[in-house]
């Protein structure tokens, strides 16, 4: 008897998410509406009835319904390779690659001026100025001048950009109004709104997962990359050790250099 149904032009999604969002949002069976001997689902009461209303503003006339194009969420660990795949994906199918932490960093480092989080955290250099307090007190005061100098030039970050930056260091989650200023044009404001996209690494919560929801942003495919540990830490370990050996490399030479300077000022 369902099979039977004469289904109306946008199937079982929501006509009015399609009309209004460009987005194909499943429709419920308890919001259900016939109109022109025709069945159509919608995704919430509220978008029932705006339909009711007016249904001719939803259907088709002259042409069908266009639909909108492919949106997808890829999904993994760090280090998994989601971005390399995303590349790939959105090359071959002509849509936008969009890597949701690299974004996040690009909308605050025009005030950090380096990139913040785990990933990027440096160990804190030695405070040199201290150790030589009484043979460099010069030094050590300029030290000082110029540190509260920088410490004067440092911008100061807006509401917004401190979610984002705890985000990005604490993994603290971002509050929706601050979601809706990033996540919302993508579904609809050009261009990625006629083109598409797949975004690499979001939601990477299930706060962001509830916030899609609740916004109606239904992305069409979800792909969860999963791979073993091991091959995680053979892919991420090679490059952070040799991080670690370059700064341990650059601290034994300022020891080396500051040595010398000593050496210098005591002669």
């Amino acid at each position: 008897k369902e099979m039977k149904r004469h289904m109306g032009d946008t199937k079982h999604f929501c006509p009015v998410s399609l009309k209004e969002n460009f987005v194909l949002h499943p429709g419920l069976k308890e919001h259900a509406a016939k109109y022109q001997e025709k069945i159509y689902y919608f995704s919430t009461p509220a978008y029932m009835d705006k339909f009711l209303k007016n249904p001719e503003e939803y259907v088709a006339h002259n042409e069908p319904m266009q639909a909108p194009p492919l949106r997808v969420c890829l999904l993994g660990a760090h280090g998994a390779g989601k971005t390399m795949c995303a590349r790939q994906v959105a090359d071959k199918l002509g849509i936008f690659h969009i890597q949701f932490e690299k974004y996040l960093q690009e909308l605050i480092l025009p005030k950090t001026k380096e990139k913040v989080g785990p990933n990027y955290d440096e160990e804190p250099e030695e405070d040199y100025s201290e150790i030589l307090s009484q043979d460099l007190d010069a030094f050590s005061q300029t030290m000082t001048k110029t540190e509260t100098e920088k410490s004067k030039q440092e911008v100061k970050l807006t509401d917004e950009e401190e979610a984002i930056k705890a985000n990005l260091m604490d993994n603290e989650a971002l509050p929706p109004e601050v979601l809706d200023n990033i996540v919302l044009d993508w579904w609809r404001k050009e261009p990625f709104r006629s083109t598409g996209f797949i975004l690499d690494g979001f939601p990477r919560t299930l706060h962001e997962a509830q916030y899609l929801s609740e916004r109606g942003l239904c992305p069409d495919v979800a792909v969860y990359i999963e791979v073993e540990e091991s091959d995680i830490l053979d892919r991420l370990f090679p490059p952070r050790l040799k991080k670690w050996k370059e700064r341990q490399h650059k601290k034994r030479e300022n020891k080396k250099k500051l040595k010398d300077l000593k050496a210098k000022i005591r002669v």
